[in-house]
């Protein structure tokens, strides 16, 4: 897949002014829909490991949540069919890009209404993307497009040149169409609104039941709020082709929303399960009671499911996700860290810190072993934790290498020998129910634990809440960490997981100056090829840092019901959350026979 860091191909028009604008050509058939064709049936079932955290979109950063919400509500612009570098309106219909990149202005779409039969108009664009300046935690997306529209990735608690002002000059409305500014330009910008934690929720609802009421004489009480169980998570309101019908602890349940404004859902509900155990997943499947579900991955597929009667198989999928297993150098609390002492019972909480324990347990991975016992043979090893392909990753770079010598040399030098006399224990974490996350955690303890009898590492199954919380606390020694971009730039990546200001630093308590120095002028400039070599740079010191235990490429490969329409590699877009367990697709775009 070709993919541009400095422009996203739009289909536009240059105009004489430098404006640009983006028109959707498909308005017309789709806003003139009658509602006259056939009732959706049927029901879509889903079955994964995961709990979905969240339903409110000003905090949904996960792709448990995201593929819910992304189906419940809409975004401004969206990805077109499979592409990753094409964008088409959505809510809006057009668009104007003003002076170089330093403004745009959206033309909304009309006769639009949000589950709750109240209209879709500017101002609940206008109150979401200042919800989403206003809120912006940890736990949310916010900061990249607080990035873009106020110049900082902070909310006003720990940035106290945000104002109120500042906010309500970023994005406004006139009349009918949303404006936004920019302190400067952002290739990027575009790309951001179609994540799916940028959807527009419905003002007049949100207030009703409690949110924040957009004001400025209250704003200051909603900055950094914590969204997670908030009133719109538990009744949402969106536009989107499905409404919600039912939330438990186990299930969540859409139906179609007959009055959507553009193709209606063909099938009538849609039910995700929470189904930890995955025999219990794979016997529904193969019954037929489950249309998709978390398989395990590739050597489940191909061992089990290949070949059974009904079920259908896609392989070869485009895979833009990075997974790693991070180390943290200043691990809080007491969970994962036992007696805290280098006594064989368990780590300091800096255990980490020293640079030989890390670059030992990165040898110590066989990830050869993984590409073939998780992967069935595909895949290749990385070197960066940006996927392979992306722009900016640079193939001729090495990637670490599984050396049992070099990993035993590594631990006999950590903290001046302490670690080869005295040993340790130490709690690693990965999402229950998650097969190629568990074989991962398994080679590194064997390989572990056969360096030396003193060494021991103990494999904890969590709750993917749970991860999500501790992770963000610090409070996790080892955790399986992945990445699914949210827009198409390896920015969004590198800072992430790099950067001492990055979403992943909780897990890995890192800085480099170097290293963020080379970020910071890399999100600066437009220049392509200068952008490329530094991030050729930051991949070869991450490697010497050894901050991370890179997981290989993977393909991706997904088994559903052969009576699922709508399911292919035009149709696959890896942007959606949907792609990560699921058809790339939004449900209103499948059928069944």
């Amino acid at each position: 897949m070709a993919l541009t860091t400095l422009t996203l191909s739009l289909a536009a028009c240059k105009s004489n002014n430098t404006t640009t604008t983006t028109t959707d050509t498909t308005t017309t058939t789709e806003t003139t829909d009658t509602g006259t064709g056939a009732e959706p049936t049927g029901v879509l079932v889903i079955q994964e490991s995961a709990d979905v955290p969240t339903l409110d979109p000003g905090t949904t950063y996960d792709t448990a949540s995201g593929q819910v919400v992304e189906n419940l509500y809409e975004t401004l612009v969206t990805y077109q069919g499979n592409s990753l570098s094409e964008l088409k309106p959505l809510l809006a219909t057009e668009w104007e890009e003003e002076d170089g990149g330093l403004g745009y202005r959206f033309t909304l779409r009309d006769g639009v209404k949000f589950h709750t039969g109240n209209p879709f108009e500017c101002k609940d664009a206008e109150y979401t993307f200042r919800r989403n300046l206003v809120t912006n935690t940890s736990d949310s997306g916010n900061w990249f497009l607080s990035e873009s529209l106020l110049g900082t990735g902070s909310n006003a608690n720990d940035d106290t040149s945000i104002t109120w002002q500042r906010i309500t000059d970023a994005v406004k409305c006139d009349g009918q169409t949303l404006v936004f500014k920019l302190p400067k330009a952002d290739p990027a910008f575009l790309a951001k609104l179609a994540y799916v934690g940028q959807a527009i929720v419905d003002s007049e609802h949100a207030k009703k039941i409690g949110e924040w009421d957009g004001t400025e004489a209250t704003w200051k009480d909603a900055v950094g709020k914590d969204l997670t169980g908030s009133p719109l998570a538990q009744d949402p309101s969106g536009t989107g082709a499905y409404k919600l019908l039912d939330k438990t602890a186990t299930a969540i349940t859409a139906t179609a929303f007959m009055d959507y404004w553009g193709d209606k859902a063909k099938i009538k509900n849609v039910i995700l399960q929470k189904i930890p155990e995955q025999a219990a997943r794979l016997q529904a499947f193969e019954k037929g009671d489950a249309d998709i579900v978390e398989t395990g991955g590739r050597s489940i597929i191909e061992a089990q499911l290949a070949g059974k009667p009904g079920i259908a198989i896609l392989d070869d999928l485009p895979n833009t996700s990075a997974f790693g297993i991070s180390m943290n150098q200043k691990i809080s609390g007491q969970g994962a860290i036992g007696s805290g002492k280098l006594d064989g019972q368990g780590i300091p909480a800096n255990f980490f810190s020293d640079v030989d324990v890390r670059r030992g347990f990165v040898a110590a991975f066989n990830t050869p072993q993984y590409i073939q016992d998780v992967q069935k043979g595909k895949g290749e090893p990385l070197n960066f934790l940006l996927p392979l392909g992306f722009p900016g990753y640079d193939e001729s770079i090495e990637p670490p290498q599984y050396d049992i010598d070099a990993a035993t040399e590594h631990f006999k030098k950590a903290w001046d020998g302490q670690v080869w006399n005295k040993g340790f224990t130490v709690n690693v974490s990965y999402r229950a129910g998650s097969a190629a996350a568990q074989t991962s955690m398994e080679i590194l303890k064997k390989n572990i634990e056969s360096i030396n009898p003193k060494f021991r590492v103990n494999i904890v199954a969590k709750e993917w809440s749970d991860i999500i919380k501790g992770s963000n606390q610090g409070t996790e020694a080892m955790v399986s960490t992945g990445w699914a971009p949210d827009y198409a730039d390896p920015d969004n990546f590198v800072y992430t997981f790099y950067s001492s200001k990055g979403y992943y630093n909780p897990r890995i308590n890192a800085q480099d100056d170097q290293i963020d120095a080379w970020i910071d002028e890399a999100r600066s400039i437009t220049d392509t090829d200068k952008r490329n070599e530094l991030y050729s740079n930051i991949a070869k010191r991450a490697i010497d840092q050894a901050w991370y235990i890179y997981m290989p490429n993977q393909p991706g490969i997904l088994a559903y019901r052969d009576n699922l329409q709508g399911v292919g590699l035009d149709t696959f877009n890896p942007m959606l959350s949907f792609a990560n367990a699921g058809t790339g697709t939004l449900w209103k775009d499948l059928n069944k026979s």
